[in-house]
This record gives C-alpha cells, structure tokens and sequence, in this order.
C-alpha cells in the first residue's frame, strides 16, 4: 500500500459534455469520491459551466490538448498551440497516450507535468459495462491512476461501471482522490 492507504486516482477524458459530464459527477457525488478531469480546450470553451461546476464539486481540471490530436505527429508550433490552448493546469495528458520527450517538453514548459494512467478502461471503445466494471476491478490497486470517458460519444456503459464498481471497491476500503492538478 501506498502511505495514503488504499487511494485510486480516477480520471476521465474528452469532456466536457452536457449529457455525461453531470452523470458522472452525480456518480462520483454518491461514492463521496473526487476525481480528475482532462478536458480538451474546445470542449472547457463550449461548457464554461460544466468545468465550474466540476470545480465547484472538488474535482480537478487537467489539460487534454484544445482538440485531441495525435502529437507526435503535429510541427513544433502546432504542438505548442494544442498545448498552450488547453486549459491552464499543472496536469497534462497527452491524447491516445501518444507522446515523446519533446511532447513531454513543451508541455513541461507551460507548467505541465504529463500525467499518462495505469489502467485504461477502454470504455471509449464500448465494450459493454460489465467489461469496463471488470477493468476498473482487476485494475484496482493502491495509488492506481484509472482512465474513463465523460466525452467523446456515449458514455452510459462508464457511469453504470463507474457505480458498480465504486461500490465495490468502496467495500473493499478504496477512496478516491484527485489528481495535484
């Protein structure tokens, strides 16, 4: 065990998004968990709202770039922008896990360590809920850091999953805590 105890990070990607955003908040508001949120900048711009009230509920906002594209492959001064452009945080994660030392540069020089994660739940794919539940379960150890969705399309596998599992990691002794962002 860490010396925090039984601590998983969970953070959520792509948001965000008026329908699934405030259903995982809800979510996360009945298992009295916090959480991280790496919103992609286009999205905070849209939904001023929703990052407040995500703020508001003692969950942190992570930059996930200002549109998701894949940056290893961008020029340096397209980088720099989907970077810079991102919302301001200590946290940066780069999409699809795509990154090198110059990713990891850039973003370190706005301030921002790279956050990558521990166990992807792959529920961007849909898999059903019962497989994100078992990901999040079978991944389940202490100071894990766990990937979720709240954006980029349906989300209603993760917010069933989300619960379940809450549940049971809860009775097993979990908590959950955001991220330093």
């Amino acid at each position: 065990m860490t010396k925090h105890g039984k601590v998983l990070y969970l953070t959520f990607d792509d948001g965000p998004q008026q329908e699934w955003t405030p259903k995982v908040l809800r979510v996360l508001a009945k298992h009295r968990a916090k959480a991280t949120f790496f919103v992609l900048g286009r999205e905070a711009a849209a939904h001023p709202d929703l990052v407040a009230l995500t703020r508001a509920a003692g969950h942190r906002i992570g930059n996930h770039t200002w549109d998701h594209p894949v940056l290893t492959k961008l020029a340096p001064a397209e980088l720099r922008r989907e970077i810079s452009t991102g919302v301001r945080s200590k946290c940066f994660r780069p999409p699809f896990r795509d990154t090198n030392a110059h990713v990891e540069a850039v973003a370190a020089a706005y301030h921002q360590r790279q956050v990558l994660w521990d166990i992807d739940t792959k529920d961007w794919s849909r898999p059903g809920t019962a497989k994100v539940e078992q990901a999040i379960l079978q991944g389940a150890r202490p100071g894990a850091i766990i990937l979720m969705h709240d954006g980029g399309g349906n989300r209603a596998e993760t917010v069933s999953a989300l619960d379940s599992a809450l549940t049971e990691l809860s009775r097993q002794g979990y908590t959950y805590r955001a991220l330093p962002c």
